[in-house]
């Protein structure tokens, strides 16, 4: 386009944004070129025929419909969505429309309209194909983002904040009056105050003049959760209603509890754990069966409806876990200490108890207000110890939870459910913050303990709930689902399985979870396994909090909820309120806002494992900033058309070779069989081959490890 042009096309891009919404305010009414001018005060003779074009083009493209004579109107035969918009480096964007079953809906950049990346937006169809759908962004419903972190780049009279999180979609204009003393470089956060129809970026002003680029992890973890749209700074009305919150128990609501404090109790926690939410406890009765109490933090107790506190939980939904700090949902005088189950404490907790025998059958449960005192804190390892076979505190106690645990994990794996063995990457820092070591953390039997009784809690709790009642029905209520895997991505991951001379049978939808764990097992000690772990999981549809139960695919549960981490989680706050309420009241303050709660909890939850996928990224480079020209064994660990992943075998660090660095020959990506070729040579490289790479450029700000291959 010429120089020319485009001020006409950006005068055009403004007017059509504009009129869209003109129409969409006026949904039911018919207005003519003339109305539709005096509406948006349009008089000049050239302005007035680019208002007309406009009109036409948005005719075309389906958004209205003519009745001659230059009258227009909405198309409300067009197919209309709502859902969250995510931006690409070229600004075009897709919306993932709230309906999961509708494929994401491609925008063009020109139709991005005022959009930012992570926006709830109302996307119009203008073409709707098999295999592409193309729409444009009619209203924004609200921004994901009110504050954001980036880099000062200082003018004469005015500054642009650029960005962190570049796929937002746009830097912000900065008049120097609204820089508060922000030098060019200088980190800093900052809002938009105002985004002017007719211009390119929105205006903004500076919030807090955070420190100089690249001075350190605090900013980088900072930059991290604004850009995701994640708090990290607790309101003053809600610390100051935490402070107010005493570890003393109150003895009068001490009397209304059933009291376990003489029944053995303890907890299992990662070795660097705060915040304890759960404890099991033990106890022989005189049937010769055992009573096994879940015990949950009652953050119920503390946390009222409406309160700042509750307020704020909601906002943020969840803990985020970053790999240098915990960004608590609660302030931590509660999350770490007046409802963290310590030792030697006296708390109050909310308790599914459950009488079984040695054998994992369930004869008796029992759910409700409890008063506990912890009798020992365990680390996972210490409990890890003596499953083993080493001596300590509530052997027999422990290898009888251990042994319950593997009988319900064996049921429930024979009913179906996902086998998974996680993998997580933790980092061992020095003084200062910076990686020494990478630490792959696998799930062990005392890990897998803990889980056992956890779901077992959360299901029974979901079981108990979805009874109907006479009269009233089914008790509103936030489960925990999983839907069934989409076909097509299973038959994706039978493609790339084949790759490696596996194949997975598919042809019956409740064999399918089977047949993927006999597969991973009988890989579980090869190379390629965690490479296919991963994709399997990849292949699975997203679990998410939703009003109606669908059951939970990935553990084979009919009825599966989140009970057993109100500390962490809204979701099971909210469902101790509920669980409450149907023991005693009967009534139920919650309906209709149910539904909200859960698009709110599912999209935080999101936003977190992705703000704790970038915090392990920035890690990872750093680990690696002092290796450039260094070379490794990889593994190929995903393929693109811009070039192919490669995970380094020693350090599980992960860089991209581009395609255009790939020596030898001029390398294409060639869909159908999913691999990279040589367009002379026919060299292939395909998932799992292993390869040898060196480091050759890292850059934090980006999180991305630059790689090429030894050959």
């Amino acid at each position: 386009m010429s120089k020319n042009n485009k001020p006409k096309r950006k005068l055009k891009d403004s007017l059509s944004h504009i009129i869209r919404k003109v129409f969409t305010e006026n949904s039911d009414s018919s207005l003519n070129h003339k109305q539709v001018c005096a509406l948006i005060n349009i008089k000049e003779a050239a302005l007035r025929k680019l208002v007309y074009t406009t009109l036409e083009d948005l005719v075309k493209i389906g958004f209205l419909k003519s009745s001659g004579h230059s009258v227009y109107s909405l198309n409300k035969t067009e197919s209309y969505f709502e859902g969250t918009i995510q931006l690409t480096q070229r600004k075009a964007g897709y919306v993932i429309v709230d309906d999961s079953k509708m494929p994401d809906i491609y925008i063009a950049p020109q139709n991005v309209n005022q959009a930012l990346g992570g926006d709830r937006v109302q996307v119009q169809l203008i073409k709707s194909g098999k295999e592409k759908k193309e729409g444009v962004v009619v209203n924004v419903i609200e921004r994901e983002r009110t504050q954001f972190v980036g880099t000062i780049q200082k003018h004469e009279k005015f500054a642009f904040l650029v960005l962190d999180n570049t796929r937002i979609g746009t830097d912000i204009y900065i008049p120097n009056e609204k820089l508060k003393g922000a030098k060019n470089g200088d980190k800093v956060l900052a809002k938009i105050t105002v985004w002017p129809k007719s211009a390119e970026n929105p205006f903004g002003e500076v919030i807090e003049v955070l420190g100089k680029t690249g001075s350190g992890n605090d900013l980088e973890m900072i930059s991290i959760l604004v850009n995701q749209g994640l708090e990290f700074k607790f309101p003053e009305d809600v610390l100051d209603e935490a402070e107010h919150i005493h570890l003393e128990l109150d003895q009068k609501e001490v009397q209304k509890r059933r009291d376990f404090r003489s029944t053995t109790t303890f907890t299992i926690d990662p070795a660097d754990a705060k915040d304890f939410d759960d404890a099991l406890s033990f106890k022989r009765l005189e049937n010769g069966n055992i009573e096994i109490g879940v015990h949950i933090a009652d953050v119920s107790h503390y946390v009222r409806p409406e309160t700042a506190m509750d307020k704020e939980a909601l906002k943020r939904s969840n803990s985020v876990y970053l790999v240098d700090r915990v960004v608590p949902m609660l302030p931590e005088q509660l999350s770490n200490m007046v409802c963290s189950l310590r030792p030697n404490e006296d708390k109050f907790c909310f308790s599914a108890v459950f009488e079984m025998n040695e054998e994992g059958k369930l004869f008796n449960q029992w759910f409700g207000k409890t008063v506990i005192h912890s009798d020992r804190r365990f680390a996972y390892e210490d409990a890890q110890e003596i499953i083993e076979g080493a001596d300590g505190d509530y052997k027999e106690e422990i290898l009888l939870f251990d042994k319950i645990a593997k009988i319900l994990r064996k049921k429930r794996l024979s009913a179906g459910a996902m086998n998974i063995e996680s993998e997580e990457i933790r980092f061992k820092l020095d003084e200062k913050g910076f990686p020494e070591t990478i630490i792959i953390k696998t799930s062990k039997d005392a890990h897998k303990l803990i889980e056992e009784f956890m779901l077992l809690a959360n299901r029974k709790v979901a079981e108990f709930i979805a009874k109907p009642k006479k009269g009233i029905g089914i008790t509103p209520f936030i489960y925990r689902v999983h839907d069934k895997p989409d076909p097509a991505k299973i038959a994706t991951f039978n493609l790339f399985v084949k790759k490696f001379d596996y194949e997975v049978d598919t042809n019956n939808p409740e064999m399918i979870s089977k047949n993927i764990n006999k597969l991973l097992a009988d890989i579980r000690y090869k190379n390629e396994f965690s490479l296919i772990q991963t994709m399997a999981i990849r292949s699975m549809s997203k679990a998410t909090y939703e009003t109606e139960n669908i059951g939970h695919y990935g553990l084979a549960f009919d009825h599966y909820t989140h009970f057993t981490s109100p500390i962490r989680r809204y979701a099971d706050l909210m469902v101790h309120r509920i669980l409450q309420e149907e023991l005693t009241s009967k009534k139920h303050r919650y309906s209709k806002e149910l539904s909200d709660v859960c698009k709110r909890i599912s999209r935080m939850e999101r936003k977190a494992v992705e703000a704790e996928r970038e915090s392990t990224k920035f890690f990872q480079t750093l680990f690696v900033s002092d290796k450039i020209g260094e070379e490794f064994e990889g593994t190929v660990s995903g393929i693109a058309e811009f070039g192919l992943f490669v995970k380094m075998n020693d350090n599980y660090c992960e860089g991209l070779v581009p395609m255009s660095e790939i020596p030898g020959d001029r390398f294409f990506f060639d869909a159908e069989k999913y691999c990279i070729i040589g367009s002379r040579s026919k060299k292939e490289y395909n998932f799992g081959d292993s390869v040898r790479v060196r480091i050759y450029e890292v850059s934090s700000a980006k999180r991305q490890i630059d790689l090429e291959l030894v050959v």
